[in-house]
């Protein structure tokens, strides 16, 4: 499971619209030459049947937008494992990045060392970590070249995890939310996720995509139900408040919905966020 919430970064880009906040690069295409060169789960050139993202790629980009200290760290062991020869020390290094990565709120390139971590030990927990990043950096960026490329590689990840531990509810949550996003096979994404709660009713990670989900097809009753009991699952979680006030609002639920904002600004304040929240208020208090 994530370590941290993706909702720190740049105070609540992710709940306000993904990224909204957030300075977005697009990632380059790769060159031709660089396609197709990288093996399953390793931390190189990935090729997919639309477009090609590395973890050079997605490294650049994130280092323009972390403290300079965390992105020189970063790169004197992204140099080290370049001339590194020995698998040990390859794996060493390939855990500090991902570690490092993590900190820095960074999901995209961390994706792609804990793909090359699970490739080499093939346990389902590293294979649910890489699934788990994949899935965050599919829903952070804007980038919608990389978008299907982020979510093949958390398929593939969560179907290596399932291989390993079938009856794993974290991999078959993955997998389905992995599925959802493809829009290949959305309905067989959301049985996996209603069979995951009906096997564990407080499934957090679960029931908010189900209320994601349910939003973007417009049954905002449903999400109501699903955030409700993914905030009761974490009650500090600031994520599913805000989407329930945004369900609360979509039904004319105009007391729900402020009071729901207000609880958004009790678990994370922050001046910029509180604005947007005010903001949201004001509009429903007219």
């Amino acid at each position: 499971m994530r370590k941290k919430q993706i909702a720190v970064i740049a105070v609540a880009v992710v709940i306000t619209g993904y990224l909204y906040f957030l300075p977005v690069r697009p990632l380059p295409l790769a060159k031709a030459a660089d396609r197709g060169t990288g093996k399953v789960a390793s931390a190189t050139d990935r090729p997919n049947a639309n477009v090609s993202v590395t973890v050079n790629m997605v490294s650049a980009t994130a280092k323009t937008i972390i403290p300079q200290d965390q992105a020189a760290k970063i790169t004197g062991l992204e140099n080290q494992l370049k001339t590194a020869t020995n698998d040990d020390d390859k794996l060493a290094l390939q855990k500090q990045l991902a570690s490092l990565w993590d900190a820095a709120n960074q999901p995209a390139p961390a994706a792609f060392y804990y793909q090359a971590i699970a490739g080499k030990e093939n346990t389902a927990a590293e294979w649910i970590a890489a699934g788990n990043h994949f899935n965050d950096a599919y829903k952070l960026t804007q980038d919608t070249t990389a978008q299907p490329f982020f979510d093949a590689q958390a398929m593939e990840a969560f179907q290596n995890a399932t291989r390993l531990q079938p009856d794993n509810l974290d991999a078959k949550t993955g997998l389905g939310i992995a599925y959802v996003n493809g829009g290949g096979t959305p309905m067989q994404g959301i049985a996996l996720l209603l069979d995951v709660v009906r096997q564990e009713p407080n499934n957090w990670n679960a029931n908010f995509n189900l209320g994601l989900f349910s939003m973007k097809s417009g049954q905002y009753e449903k999400a109501v139900e699903r955030f409700k009991l993914a905030s009761a699952a974490k009650p500090s979680d600031v994520e599913p408040v805000f989407y329930l006030a945004e369900s609360y609002k979509q039904l004319g639920l105009r007391k729900e919905a402020i009071d729901a904002y207000q609880k958004c600004k009790q678990l994370m304040p922050d001046p910029t966020f509180d604005q947007k929240m005010d903001q949201y208020i004001k509009e429903l208090s007219n």
